[in-house]
């Protein structure tokens, strides 16, 4: 069983922002398996389907961004879940926007919700799914900037990149090597 989260923030008003392009993208991957979230459990809304035969979490944390290891961690002891197949998708800074970088492993870099991730669970050994979201013609602090909504110009290739992020997500939770994944989908 895999989970897949997808971070960001539950009210309305940052369904758009920048910060929520995990959020989004959990939404995609649930669309894509024929599921809706219908469950409240473990600080998340929750759907669950079947890939290949196998149950599939797919977690939308209801913690607000810089909570969200705490969710995760109630997630993976509920499902009895290894980290192994955790899969977490989250926006970053970092990368240029609408680009996906799939990693197998690694640090939190400069997002404070994958830092609560990874001191919650203990372990960085988990697959991760970033979607770039710097603009080099916007120059703000990061704090407002991650918190603002998509230009309305941007936000098709923005919608784009979420269903990748989706796609790549249920890939791997189907079996498919992560390195193949990121061949695949890196750029």
């Amino acid at each position: 069983m895999y989970i897949i989260v997808g971070l960001g923030n539950p009210e309305e008003k940052y369904l758009k922002t920048f910060h929520n392009m995990g959020w989004l993208a959990a939404g995609d991957a649930a669309d894509k398996l024929g599921v809706k979230f219908k469950k409240k459990e473990c600080e998340s809304f929750i759907a669950e389907g079947y890939l290949n035969g196998e149950k599939i979490i797919v977690a939308r944390p209801l913690t607000y961004m810089n909570c969200s290891g705490r969710a995760v961690k109630q997630l993976l002891a509920k499902y009895k879940t290894d980290p192994a197949h955790l899969i977490v998708i989250y926006d970053d800074y970092d990368i240029p926007k609408a680009n996906i970088r799939i990693r197998p492993e690694g640090s939190a870099g400069t997002h404070n919700g994958m830092r609560s991730v990874i001191a919650e669970i203990g372990t960085q050994k988990f697959t991760r799914i970033r979607i770039g979201i710097r603009d080099a013609e916007v120059n703000i602090p990061i704090i407002n900037y991650v918190l603002s909504e998509v230009r309305k110009e941007d936000y098709q290739i923005f919608v784009s990149a979420c269903s990748k992020a989706a796609e790549a997500a249920l890939l791997i939770a189907s079996g498919k090597a992560v390195e193949s994944v990121m061949t695949e989908f890196n750029g």
